[in-house]
């Protein structure tokens, strides 16, 4: 999931990069860039798959 709004902030930065567009002082294309590179770092670092992981593993092991 995290990978998908990763993809989705990138996609917006470079939006804003190529039109040169920037919402104030805060939101500009490197403001989202490094939210994106945030988004990409939980993801590889396994946030956000826990609960589907353990829920299926408990499974398996219950049928055996």
């Amino acid at each position: 999931m995290l990978a998908i709004v990763a993809a989705v902030i990138f996609g917006l930065a470079l939006i804003f990069d190529l039109t040169d567009l920037s919402l104030g002082e805060v939101f500009d294309g490197g403001t989202l860039l490094t939210a994106g590179l945030l988004c990409v770092a939980l993801h590889l670092a396994g946030v956000g798959a826990g609960a589907r992981g353990r829920s299926f593993n408990w499974r398996r092991t219950r049928s055996r």
